[in-house]
């Protein structure tokens, strides 16, 4: 059976009462960036959102789980994103919300759970990351597990500060054929 259950954290579905946490998130501007997000998203469009979060990821192409601790306190977010059941792959993108929670290793327990449901259950050949080619916390954690550089892309992020070079990191699953 798997579990998705560290020692610090657990991931879980979205949940109504999750609807706060979401709000403050998604509004953050200071992941913007990261996150490609133009705009603030209301609570009403978020509450949507929630309601259709059970929805199968092979229908909606994209898997988003709450990073909680052990008191069920929503901490952060994982996602698969542009699943792609052909050709076995998908992206895979994490935000830890407040930066004091940063560097407690629940990122790294919150990815380690999400590769290994990802290749055991869903059965994908390869993971790829996005990072900020600025975002060195980002690549050290992605590296630590075992995701490899394999492309720059220049100036791929517009700013408010010009463009920014963007690396592209994979995980292989060779374990599947």
């Amino acid at each position: 059976m798997l579990n998705l259950k560290g020692k610090q954290i657990y991931l879980r579905a979205l949940e109504p009462q999750d609807l706060d946490f979401l709000y403050q998130l998604e509004n953050d501007t200071s992941i913007w960036e990261i996150s490609g997000t133009l705009k603030p998203y209301s609570k009403k469009v978020l509450r949507l959102y929630l309601d259709n979060a059970h929805r199968d990821i092979y229908e909606v192409k994209q898997l988003r789980l709450c990073i909680a601790d052990m008191n069920d306190n929503c901490i952060g977010l994982i996602d698969l994103f542009d699943f792609d059941p052909k050709n076995k792959r998908a992206g895979i993108g994490i935000v830890i919300a407040k930066p004091e929670d940063r560097n407690k290793g629940w990122g790294a327990e919150a990815l380690s759970l999400l590769c290994n449901y990802a290749f055991t259950i869903l059965d994908l050949h390869q993971l790829y990351a996005n990072i900020l080619e600025e975002n060195i916390r980002s690549i050290h954690l992605f590296e630590k597990l075992g995701f490899e550089k394999v492309g720059l892309k220049k100036e791929w992020v517009r700013t408010n500060n010009g463009f920014k070079n963007e690396i592209m990191f994979q995980k292989i699953n060779s374990n599947v054929s």
